[in-house]
Order: C-alpha cells, then structure tokens, then sequence
C-alpha cells in the first residue's frame, strides 16, 4: 500500500442494552430503538460491506420488510441489501448473488477485503463472530449504541474475550430517545 492508501477500517456497530445484552433470553431485539435523529443511514453510506457469521446472516442478510412497515424502515433495508456481504461459516459454502461464503482463514480473508479500495467494512455480527474478530485483533472501531434498557438477561455482548483491549474514546452522541452512542478506536500506543 501506499503512503495515500489507507487500510478499510473494520466497524464494529451495534445496539446494546445497559446491562451489556444484544438480544434478550429468546433472541427478541424489541427493545432496540432506531428513530431518525441517530443518522443510521448516514452510517450506511459510510460502508459498502457487511460482514456477518452465519445465524446473523439467516435471521437477517436477506430480511424484507412488511408492507405496513415504515417507508424509512424499506429505504434502510433496500440500503443494506446494496451492499456487498460476506457471510463466515463451517458449513456454508459458495458464492450467491452479492453473498461471499468464507469457511476459514479469517485473518488473510479480512486483510485481503482490507487492502481493496472502497468503504468501511461493518462487522455486523453475531456474538460468536464479534469474540473471533475481537480476539484476532480484526476490529478498529467499535460503535456501540446503548439503548435505555435493562434485561437482566440475555446474549451477551461481550463474551470469551481472550486479552485486554484499550480503546479509546472519539465520539459520544445523545438522542431524544435515551440512547447514547459510544465511539471507540483501538488505543494504539
């Protein structure tokens, strides 16, 4: 890579509860709030690929809105579904319409997607792929959006983390609806 060539950063972005859950005791995710004021498009915009393991891509990697839902609501999933996805599983293999399967060699996968030009790379998850890519070192940036809920159980977000990771703190965002983003990059130094 060049001097002018920067590496595709990996983003790690999601919604959180305060007690550290990203779903609840039976996968339920109706505490997640999305009103417009926190920009999820703008986030969108900022990636033009989706990482995800293979029950988060099954749940939601070819997901369609209902007809009753929210205009917004069609316009974010026609969004997503424009990105390229790449999809991690022992099981699944192959390529599919805009869809990359990757059963291993994670590190040298993601280095490659890395060094191609184009746009930040979300790391959508779920938990298991999330503790890989943590404890490979793959994730620069973590965004987590801590929504003004308490489950007392749950998935949760962090687990099997293997070592320490410093990060540090770049931007705080407050919404109308009580959720507060946290914007980490890794602590370099």
């Amino acid at each position: 890579m060049t001097i002018n060539e920067r590496a595709r950063r990996v983003i790690l972005d999601l919604a959180v509860t305060l007690d550290g859950f990203i779903e609840g005791p039976n996968g339920e995710i109706d505490w997640c709030i999305m009103d417009p004021d926190m920009g999820f498009t703008d986030f969108l915009n900022q990636i033009d690929t989706i990482l995800y393991g293979r029950k988060s891509y099954d749940s939601w990697g070819q997901y369609i809105p209902n007809n009753d839902d929210s205009e917004a609501d069609k316009e974010i999933w026609k969004l997503v579904h424009s990105k390229k996805k790449y999809v991690f599983s022992r099981t699944q293999e192959g390529i599919e319409e805009n869809v990359t399967f990757i059963k291993d060699n994670i590190v040298e996968e993601v280095t490659k997607l890395r060094k191609k030009p184009g746009k930040g790379i979300w790391l959508y998850g779920g938990a298991s792929l999330i503790t890989s890519f943590i404890n490979l070192g793959l994730v620069d940036e973590f965004r987590l959006s801590v929504h003004p809920v308490v489950l007392g159980e749950g998935k949760p977000l962090f687990i099997d983390i293997k070592e320490r990771v410093n990060l540090r703190l770049v931007e705080t965002k407050r919404f109308s609806s009580g959720v507060v983003q946290l914007c980490y990059h890794l602590n370099e130094g």
